[in-house]
């Protein structure tokens, strides 16, 4: 059976599209679901196994990437979404869904008080929207299901909001204690690089990515949807270029499912 997948869309989101496609690809069977047909309860989130978070810029980024939306969860649809976590489901967010969930405090989630902010995503250290190709690196020691078997990464970046911040300390050393960091930025060659334009946007620690404990919610900026096909490639032709690895995230989370 292909698991039903919930791809969230409204309000300024505008990569709904592409990430249905990449599901549909990878052999989910995705459904694109408004924002208001949760809260008006004309669909229900527990009827979902993976909960999709596209890119975008939902209500345009107004008071900070990610927060309307995150507080239109919090406060109409707190209690589904706990539920939906607590029943071990998926959730991946994707640039804006990122910061939608760092915001809502699902991630990284330590103490399982969602609605604590312990990480966020902030504006970039250039100072301006970035949109371009970057190498990520992949912790192999992570948890994080949506990543299984991938060392490295293409992808494409397109954000304004992007760098990775902590709190504090003792949340740097627990996201790095508890594996939970999954990408990270880094040259062609699979090296860290704090310099630009390897991070793209001054992240610390190079974070592209994390993940929860379970390694079943997952958060990151780059846009797997943004490499379906091999022509998505900025440079195809000239590198004679084979793969389109961004599927490869969505198939790793239905073949989980799948096996489950």
């Amino acid at each position: 059976m292909k698991p039903k997948t919930l791809i969230l869309y409204g309000y300024g989101i505008n990569c709904d599209n592409e990430t249905q496609y990449g599901f549909k690809l990878a052999g989910a069977a995705p459904e694109k679901v408004h924002i208001n047909e949760l809260i008006n309860k004309e669909k229900k989130l527990k009827d979902y196994q993976i909960l999709a978070l596209p890119g975008g810029f939902s209500f345009g980024d107004d008071i900070s990437a990610g927060k309307v939306l995150a507080n239109k969860f919090k406060y109409n649809l707190q209690k589904e979404l706990d539920n939906f976590i607590n029943e071990g489901k998926l959730i991946i967010g994707i640039c804006n869904g990122f910061q939608i969930m760092v915001k809502l405090g699902i991630l990284p989630n330590f103490g399982k008080n969602y609605g604590e902010e312990e990480v966020t995503l902030t504006f970039n250290n250039l100072g301006r929207f970035e949109d371009r190709w970057v190498y990520l690196k992949i912790n192999q020691e992570s948890k994080c299901i949506w990543t299984k078997g991938l060392k490295k990464i293409y992808l494409p970046i397109r954000h304004g909001e992007g760098k990775f911040i902590s709190k504090n300390k003792a949340i740097r050393e627990k996201l790095k204690k508890s594996e939970q960091i999954v990408l990270q930025y880094s040259n062609k060659e699979g090296n860290f690089s704090s310099s630009y334009p390897f991070n793209p946007n001054g992240s610390e620690n190079n974070i592209a990515g994390i993940c929860d404990k379970t390694g079943r919610i997952f958060g990151m900026m780059p846009h797997p949807e943004g490499f379906l096909f091999p022509q998505n490639h900025p440079r195809w032709t000239r590198e004679k270029v084979k793969k389109d690895e961004g599927i490869k995230i969505f198939k790793n989370a239905v073949d989980f499912l799948k096996n489950c």
